[in-house]
This record gives C-alpha cells, sequence and structure tokens, in this order.
C-alpha cells in the first residue's frame, strides 16, 4: 500500500491541452475520487498514473518511487475498466489468476490468491461460470478481484459502476467502499456521478478545464466550494451577485427583483470586503417555506411557482419573481397535496447559509 504524488503534471494532445500542471497528494490507504464533467481530463489523469498515457510534462511517484516511464506492469498498480474488460473466453477463476500468471506466481499461491480475491467480492461459488453467464453488477465484481489479486499498492477505478441501472449502482457503491475499507487499499476513483464521488469518498478532487479546481472533503466541497465552477457542478446551487449597501448593512441584488419592485437582500452572517461586489451562494436545501409572507427584510423573498418537480422524497420547486428565479429543495412531507405552478410561496433562509465564494464580480 502506497501513496501518490503528483507533481507539475500537463498532458498536451497536439495543440489540446488535456490537463495543465495538475499537482496533487493521494494519502496512504484514502479513497480519493476524480470528479469532473466529461473531457475535463480526469480519466487521462488516471491512465498517467497506470502508465497507459506518459505526460508530456511532470512526474509520477507511487510511495518514494518516481514511476513516471514505467510500464503498467512495473508500477504495482490494479486497473478496473468501464467496460470491465474480461477475457469472455476465460472462466471467472482464469479471469482473476491473469495478472498472477504474468507475474510467474507458483499455482498453489495462484489458487489461494483467486479464491481470496473472490471471497472479497462473495464470488467464490462463481469462481467456474464464463463472464456471459454473469450479472453486469457479478461482471464488476471480478474485474475489481482480478485488480486486486496482484496485491497491487494502488487500486485505479475508470468510471466501473457506469453501466449498471440505478438501483445495482447504489448498492455497488456499498460494496465497493466496504472492500476498500477492509483492504485499506489506495484508491483512486474517476467519475462524473457527484453523489457517487460524495458518498464514497475521503476527499474529492474536482477537474475542469484540465485544471484541480479544488480538493477538500465531500463536506467542504460542497458546503465551501472555492469557485463558481465548483458550486455549480456540485449539487444545484443558487447564486447572486451582491454588492455591499452601507445603508441597510445587506448585500443587495440588482438583477433579482420582487413583484413589490424592490431588489432581494441578503443578510449574511460575516462581511467581505464591503467596497466589492462578491458571488454569493446559497443551496437550495438551505431554504425554508413560511405560510404566510413577512414584511420586506433581507433573506424573505415572495415569489410565484414557476415549476414544480416531485421526486419522491423531495420536490425541486422554481420560485419565479418579477426578475430573476430562485430553486428551493422542499420535504416531500411539507406539502399534503403536491403545490401547483402559480401558487404564491414565501420562502427565507438564514444569514449563515449564504457562502462566499472566492470569485469576484467586478464592475
Amino acid at each position: 500500500m502506497s501513496g501518490i504524488n503528483l507533481e507539475h503534471i500537463s498532458q498536451h494532445f497536439g495543440e489540446q491541452i488535456a490537463l495543465d500542471d495538475v499537482s496533487l497528494t493521494v494519502k496512504e490507504g484514502e479513497f480519493f475520487s476524480l470528479l469532473g464533467p466529461s473531457g475535463c481530463g480526469k480519466s487521462t489523469l488516471l491512465n498517467i498514473i497506470g502508465g497507459f498515457l506518459e505526460p508530456t510534462k511532470g512526474v509520477v511517484y507511487i510511495g518514494d518511487q518516481d514511476v513516471t516511464t514505467l510500464p503498467p506492469y512495473q508500477r504495482k498498480t490494479g486497473m478496473v475498466f468501464q467496460s470491465y474488460a474480461l477475457f469472455p473466453h476465460l472462466t471467472v477463476f482464469d479471469n482473476v489468476a491473469y495478472g498472477l500468471k504474468v507475474q510467474k506466481k507458483k499455482k498453489a499461491e495462484i489458487k489461494q490468491k483467486v479464491m481470496e480475491s473472490l471471497s472479497l467480492v462473495q464470488l467464490e461459488s462463481f469462481a467456474k461460470r464464463m463472464p456471459h453467464q454473469l450479472s453486469g453488477g457479478q461482471q464488476q465484481r471480478v474485474a475489481i478481484a482480478r485488480a486486486l489479486a496482484i496485491q497491487p499498492a494502488v487500486l485505479l477505478l475508470d468510471e466501473p459502476l457506469s453501466n449498471l441501472d440505478a438501483k445495482l449502482r447504489k448498492n455497488m457503491q456499498t460494496e465497493l467502499r466496504n472492500i476498500q475499507r477492509n483492504v485499506g487499499i489506495t484508491t483512486i476513483l474517476v467519475t462524473h456521478d457527484q453523489e457517487e464521488a460524495l458518498s464514497l469518498s475521503d476527499r474529492i478532487g474536482i477537474l475542469g478545464e484540465g485544471k484541480i479546481q479544488q480538493i477538500g472533503t465531500p463536506l467542504e466541497v460542497y458546503r465551501q466550494p472555492n469557485n463558481r465552477f465548483v458550486a455549480e457542478f456540485i449539487g444545484q446551487v443558487n447564486l447572486f451577485e451582491a454588492e455591499y449597501d452601507e445603508v441597510t448593512s445587506t448585500y443587495t441584488v440588482p438583477h433579482f427583483i420582487q413583484s413589490n419592485g424592490k431588489q432581494v437582500q441578503l443578510k449574511v452572517a460575516a462581511f467581505k470586503e464591503k467596497s466589492e461586489k462578491h458571488l454569493l451562494m446559497l443551496r437550495p436545501e438551505r431554504i425554508k417555506l413560511s405560510s404566510v409572507g413577512e414584511e420586506v427584510q433581507p433573506n424573505h423573498v415572495t415569489g410565484v411557482l414557476a415549476d414544480v418537480s416531485y421526486i419522491g422524497h423531495s420536490l425541486r420547486l422554481v420560485v419565479g419573481l418579477n426578475q430573476g428565479e430562485i430553486i428551493v429543495h422542499a420535504s416531500d412531507a411539507a406539502f399534503p397535496e403536491l403545490p401547483q405552478v402559480g401558487e404564491t410561496v414565501h420562502i427565507h433562509w438564514q444569514p449563515e447559509d449564504i457562502v462566499f465564494l472566492d470569485s469576484k464580480v467586478h464592475a
């Protein structure tokens, strides 16, 4: 088991820059996710760590060893691909044994390690089956067992759950995390699924436009995003371009106009530089519904429902103003009956629910 250290990694494909001076450290035994939209460079970075691609610039360390120019089989890494990449003509046992045979392990040792790996993924009784006789989830577990059988220092996962249906994917997320905890192996997961990264990871690296936008725990990147990119990519968010008003000691939002013609006013728990315009964030689940409207005051808004989406445990409401709109996530229990588009609603939130982003908005 080893940690990973990437120093100033860049990857160019002709004139296209896939990765631009990326540096990060993954701790020994950590479950680390690389999260970002399609085309942001996360799979490219994983392939560089695994040795399938040599970086244009930069250095890759696994443990204390510089592995930048080493081929994959000399890196002590196990890789699980999106397509699983099982050999269709080999049994489950032989698929898992493949890497051990390449390493020229003895027959008895191969059998022992294969069965140990299959036990980790609860597939010991499937050893003689062929891949086509397995479900998608079972094939995925065989791929994980094959990667773990060679006892790698690092496990690399390239969107391994993306081909599964929603229910099976949830189940496999739990199994994957349990396997990682039991083995204690340093793991890097590449995914574009925000919920998957948040639920599985010790820490997350957000990639965008070829750069690391933020690294932090799931709680940190969700509640305290570094910038607009991270805030908008992880979950839904209301963003306000606001300016401090010395008369009211609040931040006013010029582009959000209520039905009374007044600008939306934001009262915050802690001030930044009062002379600057700022980008402020409010998560939809932080907004509360009021039974009646309040007098015009900060953090209270009256609007009309422009859209209602029911998703079982909660509702996504779009509250329309004379100018602008605010997204609200409300509990299903708050509504005996579903609200209708066109209804008037009153909403409010607490000052500490407003978060400053580092990105400033200049006049």
